[in-house]
């Protein structure tokens, strides 16, 4: 059975190292996993409850929810901003922990963090945690993903990522993945 993983990346930035480990997933993705990427929040407002009260819930908060339900797992692709979270994923996510039928909900998730520095975004991924475990997401625990000194693993022309070695252990947390989907949310 096929499974579709969806994926958000933490960035809005064109060159966000985070997003070229976006674009590189569906490449080493296993046999039957569909990887792509989710609707984007860079049109999302800032959380205000008057305006969810007032007008509902914005289309592209409706989008990338709608994309989180149907898929079968979620991959984080974030970078860390000031030892946590981008703001702008975190209004993503408390946008969309708002909605009936909370699509975080028994979600399979796993992160992934480029950064360039040397600890590879580790801080963002102990909050990520935090905040998925508050939506009764079920976050895969290993193998974890950091890519610090990130300019060096990826080609600064294509984007392309070309270290091996990060490449690799990519290729291990998916397929980690797909088995951690199938034990913690299976299809019915």
């Amino acid at each position: 059975m096929a499974l579709t993983v969806v994926t958000i990346c933490g960035s809005l930035r064109k060159g966000s190292f985070n997003a070229m480990t976006q674009r590189a997933l569906p490449a080493l993705a296993p046999d039957g996993m569909q990887v792509k990427p989710a609707p984007s929040f860079a049109e999302f407002p800032l959380y205000n409850a008057d305006i969810q009260n007032s007008t509902g819930f914005p289309a592209p908060v409706n989008a990338l929810a709608d994309a989180i339900r149907a898929a079968d797992g979620v991959i984080f692709c974030t970078p860390e901003y000031n030892f946590t979270i981008p703001g702008g994923l975190k209004n993503a996510i408390d946008w969309v922990s708002r909605l009936p039928n909370q699509p975080f909900a028994g979600k399979a998730v796993a992160l992934q963090s480029a950064s360039p520095g040397p600890v590879g975004g580790a801080r963002v991924q102990y909050d990520m945690r935090k905040a998925m475990a508050f939506l009764d997401a079920f976050v895969l625990n290993k193998p974890e993903i950091f890519i610090g000194n990130c300019a060096s693993r990826f080609d600064e022309k294509t984007g392309e990522l070309k270290d091996e070695t990060t490449r690799g252990l990519i290729k291990q947390q998916l397929a980690a993945f797909a088995t951690f989907i199938a034990r913690v949310a299976p299809k019915a």
